[in-house]
């Protein structure tokens, strides 16, 4: 059987955030590479080791205890794709500390570890950022912003150099290489973090709930909690009453103490991550996410005007980082504050409609 066929079988999505899968993408490089129009191009495969989503650690540890199965899974990707060149775009903290290992495992394959530009923030990790800064660094030096491309096209067929690319996460190929030799289980990883006894990264089937992931792992609370999911930044959140549902995005846990978080300085501590991040390239995340924060810093918070702030985001902004505001900061005002209406809690919940 096929590797292609492989992935299909064993129903493998991209583990970078999207849930994508994995054979899809895999598929429309393949008949980009195929296609007359592209004929003389080359070919190339990136793995995304960039990891900027706060709360999330489990590439790194893909990288520190498993380095061999991810660049196995590159190779089988190369040679699946007969493609030219591979890259590693990585994070420098895991570069300090992963290189040399990489490096041993990769030999003589056409694998490159490219450092990821350290002002490029967490958009730096968007995969068409990605091809940015690798064109731009290969250009000699020629200036090129890190920031999100416009799509379509989409890197499948106008990646780097305007040629077929494929950019899967760290995780989706470390379960590439285990799909190849048949051990996949149908697994991931997960970051458990925040007000609980035993943070890490676990694995655990993919059909885990969050409450069974916690109880597992002796960190289900014994107070009120609530918990969001997929990343500190992005990810959703759930009340303690909503954790029968599958863990999403980029399989990461962290868990609130409800007495502890005081509801503005949350919501304050995610707009100053997202207006610390944005790349500034479009108007609803550069002037949206600043008017957000001005209203949190008003002594009269017009409530009404933030949640007005945060559809228009959601249906404007041009990437992923705009369009994720509004997902951490309605589901806390939704599943959260507005089951405890009291105090500053009551008057954002009437307003916040």
């Amino acid at each position: 059987m096929s590797i292609l066929n492989k992935i299909k079988k064993a129903k493998l999505v991209g583990r970078g955030g999207a849930c994508f899968p994995a054979a899809v993408k895999w598929s429309a490089v393949a008949k980009a590479m195929a296609d007359k129009r592209y004929s003389g191009k080359k070919c190339y495969v990136v793995c995304n080791s960039a990891e900027g989503e706060p709360g999330v650690k489990k590439d790194g540890y893909i990288l520190e205890h498993f380095p061999e199965k991810v660049v196995d899974g590159i190779k089988i990707a190369i040679d699946f794709l007969g493609a030219e060149k591979g890259y590693i775009y990585i994070n420098k903290d895991y570069y300090n500390k992963y290189s040399k290992k990489l490096i041993s495992l990769i030999g003589s394959a056409p694998i490159e570890l490219f450092i990821k530009p350290i002002d490029s923030g967490y958009i730096g990790g968007e995969e068409s950022s990605i091809l940015n800064a690798i064109e731009g660094h290969r250009l000699g030096g020629a200036s090129k912003r890190v920031e999100p491309r416009l799509r379509p096209p989409f890197p499948t067929s106008n990646g780097l150099w305007g040629c077929p690319t494929l950019v899967n996460n760290v995780e989706t190929f470390y379960n590439v290489s285990l799909v190849a030799s048949n051990e996949y289980e149908n697994k991931r990883f997960y970051t458990i973090s925040g007000d609980c006894l035993h943070d890490g990264v676990y694995s655990f089937p993919d059909s885990w709930t969050i409450q069974k992931i916690l109880k597992d792992t002796k960190n289900y609370p014994n107070f009120p909690f609530f918990a969001q999911i997929g990343g500190d930044a992005s990810g959703e959140v759930l009340a303690s009453s909503q954790l029968k549902s599958h863990v999403s995005g980029a399989g990461s846990i962290t868990v609130y103490s409800i007495i502890k978080h005081k509801p503005t300085d949350l919501i304050k501590k995610w707009l100053t991550f997202f207006i610390n991040e944005s790349c500034g390239q479009c108007v609803p995340c550069r002037e949206g996410v600043y008017r957000l924060v001005e209203i949190t810093r008003s002594a009269d918070p017009d409530w009404r005007l933030f949640s007005d702030l945060l559809d228009n985001l959601s249906e404007t902004a041009f990437c992923g980082l705009g369009c994720a505001v509004p997902v951490p900061l309605k589901s806390y005002v939704n599943n959260v504050l507005a089951k405890m209406p009291a105090g500053s809690k009551k008057i954002i919940c009437e307003r916040f409609k």
